[in-house]
């Protein structure tokens, strides 16, 4: 019987998925908080962005296609033992503001919806520790199959509706090109680094591997899959992320960060009127929610993948376990649904800008571990190793985030 091709959806299912968990609370609100503070200066980085994250996807996946082993399982067994601790040491200390930045723009989200109180901080507070309860039920119990197709509705709604917002704005398209010449503005430094740390995820990109597995990807001839769904998904984070930054330009945020959503849905309505104003309500809670599912679904991978590497796993046994019937995966999903919603007490601003320069530091290490790796013929083959210009763009990326990443730490610290 002949082998039957695979749907359109599930070739680009994984790509989805990036882009649905890349999205949301990173994008959205650290997106229109930098379109507010600093204009459409960011927007060539949100381009930028997503070209490295792309760049740094594929070469994660080429690896794992190469070797049969995820990227922490090649760290440890490739260079060394003592890496494993620190990446768990940056993991939690990636979970705290990620996971408090999804539960309060999931917050903020259902607060614009249905305000629970005359307090807008409380309502927020309720809203996002629901949220993140109803995303633990839905990893802990649902299947993955479930868990694709609520993210595809999730990015669905609020790819439309935001992209759907600028064109109905009628923007300045000339200052939009403006926007693309690269240029570091002479404030916003943590800005850039957050857009850029935002755009299409950081540590959340290594769950891209689990993902494949999931599907039973291996072997070479899926290098090309996964170079399509990760291309429909970084296209469409890239549009997502610079439409956000027009938005943001366009209106006065508050510091009230718990009536950011409404502020943006008001915009909305002034341009095509109430129903608009529900409708950007809807792709905003569809992308903040959405990243929030992702999350919890992929950071316990990284965690049950941590646990079986300390359980002496060998190489090739990894594919014999499914990781998210582990102890391991169902603790850690229990730690980012609950802990982090201490983070729901902190202003808006404050996690939003704290979530995307921690993530963002993450990525350098990644730059430079794919550079070691995926140029030694003997750890992946010759068909596997990097191109000229896949170098090109990892040392570009590294030493990008080294020198902002240190402006921004230096701007913050002089204020």
């Amino acid at each position: 019987m002949a082998r039957r091709s695979p749907s359109v959806f599930t070739i680009i299912a994984p790509g989805i998925l990036v882009a649905a968990t890349g999205v949301g609370a990173g994008d959205l609100l650290t997106a229109t908080l930098a379109g507010s503070e600093v204009g459409l200066a960011v927007l060539w980085a949100v381009l930028a962005g997503a070209i490295l994250k792309w760049t740094l996807n594929e070469g994660l996946a080429r690896w794992q296609l190469a070797t049969d082993s995820t990227l922490l399982e090649g760290w440890v067994w490739n260079l060394g033992g003592w890496i494993q601790w620190v990446f768990l040491a940056y993991l939690i200390l990636f979970t705290l503001p990620v996971g408090g930045a999804l539960a309060s723009a999931c917050g903020v989200a259902g607060s614009a919806f249905i305000p629970l109180s005359d307090d807008p901080d409380r309502t927020k507070i309720i809203w996002g520790a629901m949220h993140s309860f109803a995303g633990y039920a839905l990893v802990r119990y649902g299947s993955f199959r479930l868990f694709e197709l609520l993210m595809s509705a999730c990015i669905g709604v609020m790819f439309v509706t935001v992209v759907l917002t600028v064109l109905l704005m009628g923007p300045d398209w000339a200052a939009i090109a403006r926007g693309f010449i690269p240029s570091v503005p002479a404030t916003g430094s943590a800005w850039l680094l957050g857009v850029m740390g935002g755009v299409g995820g950081t540590v959340t990109m290594m769950s891209y591997g689990y993902w494949i597995r999931e599907q039973g990807r291996r072997g070479r001839e899926n290098v090309r899959i996964c170079r399509i769904d990760l291309t429909v998904g970084y296209v469409m984070t890239a549009l997502f992320g610079m439409a956000v930054i027009i938005i943001g330009s366009r209106i006065d945020v508050s510091n009230q960060g718990a009536t950011l959503a409404i502020e943006m849905a008001d915009e909305m309505a002034q341009v095509v009127g109430d129903w608009g104003r529900t409708a950007f309500l809807l792709g905003f809670w569809g992308a903040v929610f959405s990243s929030l599912l992702g999350v919890w679904q992929s950071l316990p991978y990284l965690f049950a993948d941590f646990m079986g590497l300390r359980s002496g796993m060998k190489p090739g046994r990894h594919q014999e376990h499914d990781l998210r019937k582990t102890k391991g995966y169902r603790a850690y999903l229990a730690f980012i649904s609950t802990v982090p919603l201490v983070f729901l007490l902190t202003p808006v601003r404050s996690i939003q800008l704290a979530f995307g320069v921690v993530a963002a530091f993450f990525l350098p290490l990644l730059a430079l571990t794919l550079l070691i790796m995926n140029n030694r013929r003997g750890w992946v083959g010759p068909g596997f190793l990097n191109h000229w210009s896949h170098n090109a763009i990892l040392v570009l990326g590294f030493v990008f985030f080294a020198y902002v990443g240190i402006a921004g730490i230096i701007e913050r610290f002089a204020q």
